[in-house]
């Protein structure tokens, strides 16, 4: 009986019948998995935490906030009041609409204006002809200056004996009037504008250029043997190689536009009549100065909001449609 019992072949789905070193192999695998999970996540904890501490709280926050009467120095706890914050904002505060248009007009000025001249400027310093690296640095040194510094050496360029007026002045033969660029509604915006690019377009300036030596020269030389002139070139080439860079450099450009405080702050303080506001310049006015935090919350959230549908478009219309 016990000779008939171990002829009887075993199954090939019995653990007995699994080979013991595939059995091991397998093991081995999931823990060498597992070790490598825990690596991962401790690598990433520091960010993660960042992540946390220096965003996803603060949102939360700031939501908690936005929905309350809360004010900086108040001896009343704060009440909810629910959507209140939003709809003051758009009904009954013209300066937030003033600001809406004047930081939507500033992006879509400052995005394509800042990036086709940088575009231009790496194009130029990417030949290699003497004296290239003295014009690089030169373009390069107001990113390396603090806004600050470079708000209020301009705010006495714009005054009406600055050196804009003056060299105007001189150029027309004295015919030029002598305009108070900042203290004009018309002008005051457009001259924030011509600081901003000037400030930033060097920076912008490298990141094109360096997008354009990642190009392989061989591309260029097979065009020209093909009888392509320099516009076919840069059609056909040079602005397919920049694809990445450039959907990195208008991402960057946009959320940097949107976000403009500083040199409001130093220079116009929002004014003259709200020409100048800005929704983060109008958030922390409300907030902080006038000690609104709940309604200063509110235009934060408002301003996070429209900054992620107008990235989310920006990629949408620049995705890879192959």
């Amino acid at each position: 009986m016990a000779l008939i019992e171990s002829k009887v072949p075993q199954s090939k789905n019995s653990p007995a019948a699994v080979p013991q070193d595939k059995r091991s192999k397998k093991s081995n695998a999931s823990a060498q998995k597992r070790r490598s999970n825990i690596t991962g996540w401790l690598f990433s904890a520091p960010a993660l935490f960042l992540l946390v501490i220096f965003l996803i709280i603060p949102i939360i926050i700031t939501f908690g906030l936005s929905v309350t009467n809360a004010r900086l120095i108040s001896p009343n706890p704060p009440r909810f009041i629910g959507a209140v914050n939003f709809i003051r904002a758009f009904t009954a505060d013209p300066t937030f609409v003033r600001s809406l248009l004047n930081t939507l007009f500033f992006a879509a000025v400052v995005v394509p204006i800042q990036s086709g001249i940088a575009l231009g400027l790496a194009i130029l310093i990417n030949q290699k002809v003497k004296g290239v690296t003295a014009f690089r640095t030169m373009i390069f040194m107001p990113v390396v200056t603090s806004m600050v510094v470079v708000s209020i050496l301009w705010s006495f360029f714009y005054q009406e004996n600055g050196l804009f007026n003056s060299v105007l002045s001189t150029i027309t033969g004295g015919l030029w009037p002598m305009v108070p660029w900042l203290l004009n509604p018309g002008t005051a915006l457009p001259a924030i504008i011509l600081l901003s690019v000037w400030q930033a377009v060097g920076l912008h300036m490298m990141i094109w250029l360096s997008g354009l030596q990642l190009i392989d020269e061989s591309l260029y030389e097979a065009a020209e043997l093909d009888g392509a002139n320099a516009w076919q070139k840069f059609i056909y080439i040079t602005w397919p190689g920049l694809r990445n860079t450039m959907i990195f450099i208008l991402v960057t450009i946009t959320i940097a536009a949107l976000g403009l405080f500083t040199q409001i702050d130093v220079i116009t303080h929002g004014g003259p009549q709200d020409a100048t506001s800005t929704l983060v310049y109008h958030a922390v006015r409300k907030g902080y100065r006038e000690q609104d935090m709940g309604y200063g919350a509110a235009i934060s959230l408002i301003f996070f909001v429209m900054v992620l549908l107008i990235t989310a478009i920006q990629r949408w219309l620049t995705r890879d449609k192959a």
